[in-house]
């Protein structure tokens, strides 16, 4: 196996990784915390319901489109802003998730992923790149 093959299978693994968890928060808040309980939540927290909309649909959108490979880099910086202000929200429950409330180490090792999935792409398996995006990439840098 050559080490570009092996860095196309580590984004896919990457990019899959990401998207299956942002889908499943997304089936989480529309199946089982409801719309309105997840409005409700957003609201408690000072923010906007439409912000709750906006995150259950970038979070199933949004994991859909990595999951699948559909313009990865550009999903993962569109998702930054969503992954950080999860951070944002579970800042002040400590460094564990098991802490109550869940705590800011998982949501940032998403951001963390987001990053790497808009720095190396979609890897292996994708089924749409952007030709302009990945042509800006030094051959030296894909190897």
């Amino acid at each position: 196996m050559t080490n570009e093959t092996e860095l196309n299978y580590g984004a896919f693994i990457t990019r899959v990784s990401l998207g299956v968890v942002l889908l499943a928060h997304g089936l989480l808040k529309l199946l089982t915390f409801t719309i309105p309980g997840t409005v409700g939540y957003f609201e408690s927290l000072g923010l906007p319901a439409i912000a709750a909309y906006l995150t259950i649909f970038a979070e199933l959108a949004g994991g859909t489109a990595l999951i699948l490979g559909l313009y990865s880099r550009i999903v993962a910086l569109l998702s930054l802003p969503l992954l950080i202000g999860s951070v944002w929200v579970h800042a002040a429950n400590g460094w564990l998730f098991s802490a109550p409330n869940g705590g800011w180490e998982f949501p940032l090792l998403l951001v963390a992923l987001s990053v790497a999935v808009a720095v190396q792409g979609g890897g292996a398996f994708a089924l749409r790149k952007l030709p302009i995006v990945d042509g800006f990439i030094p051959q030296s840098l894909k190897a």
